[in-house]
């Protein structure tokens, strides 16, 4: 009996150590996999990074730093030897006629878009004392004209899909004036770049990174259902992402916001506030994106299709975070973030100091003289002045920002 009682009390002894020692095992394996082993979830992220580093070359400045696109754009044609008159007067069809005759500006008289025009035209007059006599086409609209896999045009347009058009790209209207109006804080456009830049600088001086809201934001119109996930996971994971749609001049129902009620539109300064800022492109690349930079909050760029001429030197995850265009990994992206404080603030910090010191007004006005200058080299013809056309005069302009 006694030997019986023992042997039970050891196997009860021998259970009760083997469920502690189960219990200190588990409890050791959790430990590991937060504070170290569960870092490697980020590894492949955290690679990326370093590898990118690695290889960025900073551009020099001396507006350089753009040139390679205007080298690219133009390499159909120094390819075909020349632009004919007939290639400029088929892209005319699909653009703007400007000439430039005697250190003059010309234009037709008709223009879709007349502060589209204007924001063009500032910076061709800026430098028009240093340009040779030439003719082009200015698209207007926010869709390219020239399909790579059709006839090629050399019509010049803000934004394309380098895989997809052959557009010559030029710098968007919108560094000076003539839209996107969003109502109603921006009825006549988002306002000069110049100005624009010093406004969000002084905000983000209001909001440095340590008093930012640790949670990623959005607001824009739904210009494509590329959008809806960040929109949906909003919904789902409110502490994650504040991510709604406003309206704009199409809205007609509740529909047209992803089933909700329209939010009100925030102010690019606004902004500021929060760590992570999300880019989508809109009918083509989106305006918004050099002004998000300037917040000094990190920058997630859903997609990287859609170009202006300045984006192929911002580089992923040296100033931006790339998101796929189907969001599948964005809520990881999101986790990997705000577990990686000081890594997505040294990539802010990069992206803001980049946009700051390549994206000011005068590389603005650099690119375009030098596209035009290499545009006009492959010209094979005299250009003679159509008598029809009106010169275009410099404007008086409006010292404070339009909102």
């Amino acid at each position: 009996m006694f030997h019986f009682y023992c042997a039970a009390k050891v196997m009860k002894v021998c259970i009760c150590f083997r469920l502690a020692l189960f219990h200190f095992l588990f409890l050791t394996v959790t430990v590991l996999t937060c504070n170290g082993a569960g870092k490697d979830r980020w590894t492949k992220y955290i690679k990326k990074i370093e590898a990118a580093k690695k290889s960025y070359v900073p551009c020099k400045g001396n507006c350089t730093c753009h040139a390679d696109v205007i080298d690219y754009d133009l390499k159909i044609w120094r390819e075909k030897g020349k632009i004919t008159k007939d290639d400029v007067d088929s892209a005319l069809e699909k653009s703007v006629h400007y000439q430039i005759i005697d250190h003059k500006l010309y234009r037709e008289e008709k223009c879709m878009f007349p502060s589209r025009c204007s924001g063009v035209e500032h910076f061709i007059l800026n430098i028009i004392d240093e340009l040779p006599n030439m003719e082009f086409g200015i698209n207007v609209h926010d869709w390219p004209q020239s399909n790579r896999h059709a006839r090629h045009l050399p019509v010049f347009s803000f934004s394309k899909v380098k895989d997809v058009h052959c557009d010559i790209m030029y710098p968007a209207w919108t560094f000076w004036q003539g839209g996107p109006a969003v109502y109603p804080l921006y009825p006549t456009g988002l306002g000069r770049w110049d100005q624009m830049r010093e406004e969000l600088a002084k905000k983000s001086k209001e909001f440095p990174w340590s008093l930012k809201q640790n949670t990623a934001f959005f607001r824009g119109s739904r210009t494509s259902s590329q959008r809806d996930p960040l929109v949906l996971l909003s919904r789902k994971k409110p502490e994650l992402v504040d991510a709604q749609y406003t309206k704009n001049q199409a809205w007609k129902s509740e529909k047209d916001t992803l089933g909700a009620e329209p939010a009100e539109v925030v102010h690019l300064i606004d902004h500021c506030k929060y760590k992570y800022l999300f880019n989508f492109r809109g009918v083509a690349a989106s305006f918004r994106l050099k002004h998000l930079f300037l917040c000094n909050s990190l920058v997630f760029h859903v997609g990287h299709e859609w170009l202006e001429f300045f984006y192929p030197a911002l580089k992923p995850w040296v100033h931006y975070i790339p998101v796929n265009t189907d969001l599948k990994d964005v809520e990881e992206l999101l986790e990997f973030a705000r577990e990686n404080d000081d890594l997505m603030k040294q990539i802010a910090t990069r992206g803001k100091r980049f946009i700051e010191q390549r994206l000011r007004m005068e590389d603005v006005e650099c690119y375009w003289k030098k596209l035009l200058l290499n545009y006009s080299n492959l010209l094979d013809y005299t250009v003679s002045r159509n008598m029809s056309y009106q010169e275009i005069q410099r404007k008086q302009h409006k010292s404070k920002t339009e909102l």
